[in-house]
């Protein structure tokens, strides 16, 4: 294994061991619910939308080390973010996962980059997606349990 992947391996291990914005958001003004039914992903994305802008997300839930690395680095990067720098972030790590080209920014990434090797394995997609879908979901308000199935 590279440097990089090593690297890789790390952030994700150490995101799933000690979670960042884990826990209830009480002031939500928006949540929804992510299951995945091939893993046994449960997550809850709740978030706190102003004036267009994200102030705050959390989630809470359980999965595999891939769900909950992948919720951790997406709260932490969509803090402060708009909800338009939202759905551009989800499009490029969306791309980042399920495309075989290298065309995706890897700089502007960060700490999401290191999902770039979970287009490889189809069924890790789902569970770094979960989160993503779920955030989503919950901006658009349409109150439906999303499932990756």
């Amino acid at each position: 294994m590279n440097e990089l992947q090593e690297l890789y391996q790390q952030v994700i291990l150490d995101h799933n061991r000690n979670p960042r914005n884990y826990g209830e958001l009480q002031d939500a003004t928006c949540s929804a619910e992510g299951f995945n039914p091939l893993c046994g992903d449960q997550i809850n994305v709740a978030l706190v939308v102003k004036d267009g802008v994200i102030e705050d997300v959390k989630f809470t839930g359980s999965g595999c080390a891939i769900s909950k690395a992948s919720a951790s680095i997406m709260t932490s990067v969509l803090k402060g973010k708009t909800v338009a720098e939202a759905e551009q972030t989800f499009d490029t790590f969306h791309h980042l996962v399920t495309e075989e080209d290298d065309d995706v920014d890897m700089e502007s990434l960060g700490k999401l980059a290191v999902f770039a090797g979970v287009r490889e394995f189809p069924a890790r997609v789902k569970c770094a997606s979960l989160c993503w879908h779920t955030m989503r979901n919950a901006i658009e308000g349409s109150g439906e349990i999303i499932s990756t199935e």
